[in-house]
């Protein structure tokens, strides 16, 4: 496949892993506003090693798909739409969002 065609499925596949990520989100939201305890047990939730991983790997989702619906926004007006040029923003979109997950993960371990 071309690299076009999978950065275009991925920011499809991140942006399905997103919504499905907000119950997860708002229900930890909730339960820290709740009260003292709840905030407590959202921090002990939080500070587990499989919590750090999923939100390093839901930070990375949101970066990927925000890079990419920027690359698609992009294209749409004509800019980098030529086949030389929305190769290279494909590349630069998929090795922007390794950089900044290696990153993530140096922040959430």
């Amino acid at each position: 496949m071309p690299i076009g065609a999978v950065t275009s499925i991925m920011h499809r596949i991140t942006g399905v892993v997103l919504a499905l990520g907000i119950p997860c989100a708002l229900y930890v939201l909730q339960l820290s506003l709740r009260d003292e305890e709840g905030y407590l047990r959202a921090v002990g939730l939080l500070s587990s090693l499989p919590s750090k991983a999923l939100a390093a790997f839901f930070v990375w989702v949101f970066i990927y798909h925000c890079l990419a619906g920027v690359r698609h926004l992009l294209s749409d007006m004509d800019v980098g739409a030529h086949l030389n040029s929305a190769r290279l923003s494909a590349w630069f979109v998929n090795g922007s969002a390794v950089a900044i997950a290696l990153l993530c993960i140096g922040v959430f371990f």
